[in-house]
């Protein structure tokens, strides 16, 4: 596995890789029809405002992560891809490449995200509930975790 930053030409693998995940992730949510592609909120939900890292893996995307100076803002994993490490890979090259702790919001039930977050340090210091972020005719609760 190779992690890098993102070039302009991943647009589409993380698209891809996006939309396979964000299924999972809002299903597990109990918010399955939320479900909006990453071409049509990626801006909007500021996802060029992150510095982007993509997980490769014998050339082909296989995830990827966003961050800003204070929190984790994006982690999407190929779903054919999972329980491979590669989330954990792209959590800790983020850590380490912000260099402080950064918070991050995990939606109530995703457990599997959840659990990742909390073998990788990061603790739940509050749950909240308001609108979903990038497709606000839903609500939400979502745990808010900080890294050590």
């Amino acid at each position: 596995m190779h992690i890098r930053p993102y070039q302009t030409t991943d647009w589409q693998a993380i698209c891809r890789v996006h939309d396979a995940a964000r299924v999972y992730e809002l299903e597990a949510s109990g918010l399955a029809d939320a479900f909006l592609p990453l071409e049509e909120t990626g801006a909007q939900e500021g996802l060029f405002d992150a510095t982007l890292l993509v997980a490769e893996i014998d050339g082909a995307v296989a995830g990827f992560a966003g961050y800003t100076d204070e929190e984790l803002t994006w982690l999407y994993v190929d779903p054919v891809r999972f329980r491979q490490g590669i989330g954990r890979a792209l959590v800790m090259a983020v850590l380490r490449d912000a260099g402080k702790p950064l918070a991050l919001d995990v939606l109530t039930g995703n457990a599997a995200a959840l659990a990742l977050y909390l073998s990788a340090g990061f603790t739940i210091i509050d749950t909240i509930s308001g609108k979903l972020a990038g497709n606000e005719q839903f609500a939400a609760s979502a745990h808010v975790l900080r890294s050590a």
